[in-house]
């Protein structure tokens, strides 16, 4: 089966990393150096949302390998 033409997780994953750079440059203009630590709270933002649309991907491709396989084994059942 084809990938889907508009991958959701995709679009998810660029978007939050493109405003999490969005506020890092912006706390670095208005804030100066004081915003270094608001920085490593949006980097480590960043973080785990990339690992969790990491993990939101992998879950529906086991998911989707195991309904292959189940289908596959009825098939053979039959």
């Amino acid at each position: 089966m084809p990938p889907p033409a508009f991958d959701k997780l995709r679009a998810l994953a660029i978007g939050s990393q493109a405003i999490g750079l969005i506020l890092i440059i912006t706390l670095e203009t208005v804030m100066g150096d004081g915003a270094r630590p608001w920085q490593g709270v949006v980097l480590a933002a960043m973080v785990a949302t990339a690992l969790t649309i990491a993990l939101v991907r992998l879950y529906r491709r086991n998911l989707a390998r195991k309904r292959w396989a189940e289908r596959l084994d009825d098939n053979d059942n039959d």
